[in-house]
């Protein structure tokens, strides 16, 4: 008879999010009962978090969490964090036991600034120069691993369960307008702290349910533009690509999807002639950024949320309303046990992003 754990299963992974669009704080635990309804679509190997709106007692400088594998990466790291930045404040990041979450590493918050010579040397905005200093520890640091580095948000993961991983974060404590969530069921790839999900870049967080069978051809075209991918997964890849896409190439979310999400090209001569020359270049411009194989994923950033299945829909995705919140998740289950009474409740197509942002003047 076959047990848990010596089966493969594809479907696997589980994936929620929860926002507000008039910026409402929100209790993180919300997203810890949501995620925990799924718990059979993990096997323990890796669960995470990403909160928006968290720390609005320093909304303005850049919140780096940090593992350490020891006392020797952590002095290293922040001897180079203090040459390159104005750290404004430093300490543990709160948790609490929880017997099954074990070996963890050392794991620190940084409120930082970029130093004003450096940035100014650099000849680079705040936000490239924030990127290329967490590419550079995360490559050149040896136990040291920047996995969370935007502003006024923060990601929170581990090996274990996703319910287990909130509360050994004490994510109760914690309240934003916006939080993602993931399980994980990795198939061919370690279970490790730096590799469970979200996986994020400035305030770009990513939780994906699924397999990238483009993953080298991606890899190849972002690490051209520096970026480095190091942590044995292949969401990874993703987070870059929508950094380089949206940040750098300021192509709308909308554009984004198309390229990561591409119509078929029979799909694409059927539109109108404007959609047509739209999508025709950015298929040409972007081919090698054509994400393939069944993925569903939710991009979180400041301001907004992200839901995108790939273009055949080969991973499950539902998406609830009431009022002004919406939840999107792997599972009906998932939105039903914090909001029972909903106002809508859909799956979106394959290739068709659900994007939803703060209302005006609220970002």
């Amino acid at each position: 008879m076959l047990k848990e754990g010596e089966i493969r299963i594809p479907s696997g992974c589980a994936i929620s999010g929860i926002f507000s669009k008039s910026g409402k704080p929100l209790s993180g635990r919300s997203i810890i009962d949501s995620i925990a309804t799924m718990h059979d679509r993990s096997n323990g190997l890796g669960g995470g978090f990403a909160g928006y709106g968290i720390y609005p007692q320093y909304k303005d400088a850049y919140a780096f969490h940090i593992f350490y594998d020891n006392t020797e990466s952590r002095l290293q790291c922040e001897k180079f964090l203090d040459a390159h930045f104005d750290v404004i404040n430093l300490s543990k990041i709160p948790t609490k036991k929880v017997a099954s979450i074990t070996n963890e590493p050392i794991i620190m918050r940084y409120f930082v600034n970029p130093l004003h010579n450096k940035l100014k040397e650099s000849q680079l905005d705040e936000d490239e120069f924030t990127v290329q200093c967490v590419i550079k520890v995360n490559t050149t640091i040896d136990g040291a691993y920047v996995f969370s580095s935007g502003k006024n948000m923060g990601v929170f993961k581990a090996v274990g369960y996703p319910e287990d991983v909130g509360e050994f974060y004490r994510l109760d404590e914690y309240e934003g307008y916006c939080w993602t969530a993931h399980g994980r069921y990795p198939t061919n790839t370690p279970g490790w702290w730096g590799g469970a999900h979200p996986f994020a870049m400035l305030d770009y967080s990513i939780v994906h349910n699924g397999e990238i069978s483009s993953y080298d051809a991606n890899r190849r075209f972002v690490e051209m533009f520096g970026y480095k991918c190091t942590l044995l997964t292949d969401t990874e890849v993703i987070t870059y690509i929508i950094d380089y896409l949206h940040r750098k190439q300021k192509l709308t979310l909308t554009e984004v999807a198309e390229v990561i999400a591409a119509p078929f090209w029979d799909t694409i001569n059927s539109k109108s002639e404007e959609d047509k020359k739209r999508l025709t270049y950015l298929r040409n411009a972007f081919s090698s950024l054509l994400i393939t194989g069944p993925f569903s994923i939710l991009l979180g950033y400041d301001g907004g949320l992200m839901a995108l299945n790939d273009r055949l829909k080969l991973r499950s995705m539902v998406v609830g309303e009431k009022d002004d919140m919406v939840y999107i998740a792997s599972e009906e289950c998932a939105i039903r046990v914090i909001e029972p009474n909903l106002d809508k409740l859909w799956s979106p197509k394959g290739g068709e992003p659900v994007i939803v942002t703060l209302e005006e003047g609220l970002r």
